[in-house]
């Protein structure tokens, strides 16, 4: 398998994006072979919570891969924002569809790809950091080290990159960056009287606020400052619930707060997601913040285009295939970016004009379903409204 004529896919990264790349591809014909920089764990963990648009649930199910027993459907989303006029409600039987999306920890969709996995008798190789990619015009070759620090060398016809965050220091790729100067505070939060399946995003002059139904409770995604950061988390479980519910505007109750956790939010887009024999997929290839839930659902996106770019191809790698799947996701991709990162900072300010006028936009949403319809489709289907 190492020899310089391979012509198995390389895959970068078992988190979700990696395991659903090599279902696809290995369906396809394919060969792959799958490596992670972790040790071998009987037990995947991963503390995310994961947003499915309905579009992501049809892309696992084709793969055999819907966790159905672990995700709890969106059935409306209540879009508002604090101190000023204007809401909109998304509803899922406006598009004759069961749920508009989906909310389930991270953990259980990684379980149900590894089963899949492992019925279609692919393995995962772990303990198995790339520390090198070479690439010449017939093959890539992966410099791999593990943690005892054994080296060995594997080639293939394309390596895919579906693993590790976007350093502003790399050098073979331009990127587009903001730092947001935001946190997103994560909790655990039970409603008063329940959610009945409804989502709310709040916007407040600090970020935006997500309560995501999760079973019998909400997920919490709350923006704040580092300086907030630091005062919320200082908080007892009382206190920070009481913080909650002023920074949420009073419109909805909770019974408590728990499972604190953070991270800085920015976004990260690679202007090009392919270099040589290699692409980018997922949060390789660009980070965006949390708001109405995108950036999981891009990725997921970004396996299928590549599998079907690559369906029939002769070398999965040469350099005309690659530049064809750039093409292909480049709409899709700074769409998608330039809609969260344009609400952020569009609702994440205190101007009393433009709070008229995002209370005219969303009253404008509810008012006109044209509108509402075109905005609702590309959340769930993305850029080109698939399928």
């Amino acid at each position: 398998m190492n020899a310089a004529d391979d012509k198995a896919i390389l895959i970068v990264g078992a988190g979700p994006i990696g395991l659903a790349a090599a279902l696809r591809l290995s369906a396809q014909g394919n060969a792959v072979r799958i490596f992670d920089a972790r040790p071998a764990d009987p037990v995947r963990r991963d503390t995310r919570v994961l947003a499915l648009s309905h579009g992501s649930r049809q892309l696992l199910e084709t793969l055999g891969a819907w966790p159905a027993g672990a995700a709890t459907p969106i059935e409306t989303i209540h879009v508002s924002q604090r101190g000023a006029l204007g809401r909109t409600e998304l509803r899922h039987a406006e598009y004759g569809l069961p749920a508009l999306g989906y909310v389930l920890p991270a953990s259980a969709l990684l379980t149900t790809l590894s089963e899949r996995l492992a019925a279609q008798n692919l393995h995962i190789e772990f303990d198995a950091h790339v520390d090198s990619f070479s690439a010449t015009p017939d093959h890539i070759t992966l410099g791999l080290r593990s943690a005892s620090g054994e080296t060995r060398k594997v080639s293939g016809s394309l390596a895919v990159c579906c693993e590790g965050g976007i350093q502003d220091s790399d050098e073979d790729h331009k990127l587009v960056s903001r730092d947001y100067d935001q946190h997103a505070l994560l909790l655990r939060a039970t409603p008063v009287g329940g959610h009945h399946n409804l989502a709310r995003e709040r916007f407040t002059p600090d970020g935006p606020i997500a309560l995501l139904p999760l079973g019998r409770d909400y997920a919490v995604v709350w923006t704040v400052d580092p300086a907030q950061l630091a005062a919320l988390k200082a908080l007892d479980d009382a206190s920070l619930l009481t913080r909650l519910h002023a920074a949420f505007g009073g419109t909805v109750r909770l019974a408590d707060v728990r499972e604190r956790s953070s991270y800085p939010l920015s976004m990260r887009l690679r202007r090009n997601t392919v270099g040589e024999r290699t692409v980018w997929l997922g949060n390789a290839a660009q980070t965006l913040h949390p708001v109405a839930g995108q950036g999981f659902n891009l990725g997921l996106r970004d396996v299928w285009e590549l599998a079907e770019t690559l369906r029939g191809a002769a070398d999965a790698g040469s350099a005309d295939v690659l530049s064809r799947h750039a093409r292909r996701r480049r709409a899709d991709r700074w769409g998608t970016a330039g809609f969260t990162d344009s609400l952020v900072r569009l609702f994440s300010n205190d101007n009393t004009l433009l709070g008229h006028a995002r209370g005219a936009g969303l009253l404008a949403l509810d008012m006109l379903p044209p509108l509402r319809h075109f905005v609702a489709k590309r959340m769930i289907f993305g850029a080109r409204a698939w399928p």
